[in-house]
């Protein structure tokens, strides 16, 4: 069994890799110093040489003969990325990393290949990959790409981890306060919310500092970059009544206006 192989190689038993890999596991704390690099590579030398390369930098290898084994693997909870070989037989490379792009947004790529394809490089490039590596490349160039690459994941997982925070303190907020920050990250002041509202301007003073408060904001500012965080982009807001979508913020006033 592919998790009977994946555990010989990590040196951990199942129950150690079950809350490294499993998503019934998510809600455990992960350890920081773990960091994982996943390597998809036909020819079995090959990847008995990386996963001796990087195991010699206390990385753990984690190595898979094909494609199909590697997205078989339960996402990762620890910062990781991929060393994904161009010419395996029957696959297309900028396929998987536009699948990887949106299922394994932690997973960022380093490109391994036996020739120079610029057209591919270029694609691979501007779509996020860490390198294209041609072979042959030094040992130090790959340790560097890797460990670059393990980077933008750590900060990729601390990104998802603080959006998760975000959303769970906003759930939290009531209907009405909803409609206050809304308003209040759209430039409003409290008088003008007040009058949006229907309320006075000392009842939109202590929703607003509820908010605050609920959101743990220690500035507008800071109040305006979560409400940016939580949808990833600022031209867009949470919805402060009913619908948990987005929407623009030329619509905050008008949603606002409806009775809550």
């Amino acid at each position: 069994m592919r998790s009977a192989a994946v555990t010989e190689i990590l040196g951990v038993d199942p129950i150690t890799l079950a809350h490294l890999f499993g998503h019934e596991f998510e809600s455990q704390t992960r350890s920081h110093n773990t960091r994982i690099v996943f390597v998809v590579e036909e020819d079995v030398s090959v990847r008995e040489s990386l996963e001796l390369l990087i195991s010699s930098k206390g990385w753990q290898p984690v190595t898979f003969a094909s494609v199909e084994e590697l997205l078989a693997c339960p996402r990762a909870l620890v910062p990781n990325c991929l060393l994904l070989g161009v010419s395996l037989p029957g696959f297309n490379a900028l396929q998987l990393q536009r699948r990887v792009a949106i299922e394994r947004t932690e997973m960022p790529i380093i490109f391994i290949t036996d020739f120079c394809d610029v057209r591919i490089a270029v694609q691979a490039m501007k779509a996020g990959a860490v390198e294209f590596l041609t072979k042959p490349f030094s040992d130090d160039v790959l340790l560097t790409a890797i460990a670059q690459g393990l980077e933008r994941s750590r900060m990729a997982l601390n990104h998802q981890a603080e959006i998760r925070t975000l959303r769970e303190r906003y759930g939290a907020l009531t209907q009405r306060e909803r409609q206050v920050m809304a308003l209040v990250v759209s430039g409003l002041l409290n008088k003008q919310v007040g009058g949006e509202l229907g309320i006075s301007e000392i009842t939109v003073k202590a929703h607003r500092g509820q908010v605050m408060q609920k959101m743990k904001a220690s500035s507008l500012p800071d109040l305006v970059r979560m409400a940016g965080s939580l949808l990833g982009r600022d031209q867009w807001a949470f919805t402060s009544l009913d619908c948990q979508e987005p929407f623009p913020i030329h619509s905050w006033h008008l949603d606002a206006r409806r009775a809550s």
